[in-house]
């Protein structure tokens, strides 16, 4: 069974490029050549996009490839199969990454085990629920990485679903 997801570059430094074409090949087991443009959001950075089938996990197997790299925003996506759940990753350098298992209608599915521990904190009074509930559905990753969503003039914009 397999599935199929995109991989969405957002910012890269000119020099990081190659390198993150050589982790998407050796997760896919074939040589990769993204297209890549200017990041208007970032000026200095590249931004690119690239539609991939593999089995269930690659888009996991491509997160964890891609996330040691600082200076590197990125967002990879899986949809969901027979199989398995889609998936969801977002990174930027200052959060971090971000994880969402995604249903087949396209909501983000959260554990009850997370749920309860962000009810936990929120009751001990560390954070606000709205807060944790937010964390949880990736909002600090969607508010940093929306404005790198966004291509130049000219350019290809997939947009990202977002239900409201």
């Amino acid at each position: 069974m397999t599935t199929r997801g995109v991989l969405y570059v957002h910012s890269a430094p000119r020099a990081l490029c190659p390198h993150v074409e050589w982790a998407v090949a050796g997760v896919l087991g074939a040589r990769v050549q993204l297209d890549w443009i200017r990041q208007p959001a970032s000026p200095g950075t590249w931004r690119s996009e690239f539609s991939w089938r593999g089995e269930p996990g690659t888009a996991s197997k491509l997160a964890s490839a891609l996330r040691g790299w600082q200076m590197l925003r990125f967002e990879v996506t899986a949809e969901p199969c027979p199989t398995a759940e889609g998936e969801r990753y977002s990174a930027t350098p200052v959060l971090g990454i971000f994880h969402a298992v995604i249903g087949i209608h396209g909501d983000i599915m959260i554990p009850e085990d997370r749920l309860r521990a962000a009810l936990a904190r929120s009751a001990q009074g560390e954070t606000l629920l709205e807060a944790e509930i937010a964390k949880l559905l990736g909002k600090p990753w969607d508010d940093e990485l929306e404005p790198f969503r966004y291509a130049g003039e000219g350019a290809p914009v997939r947009w990202l679903h977002q239900v409201v």
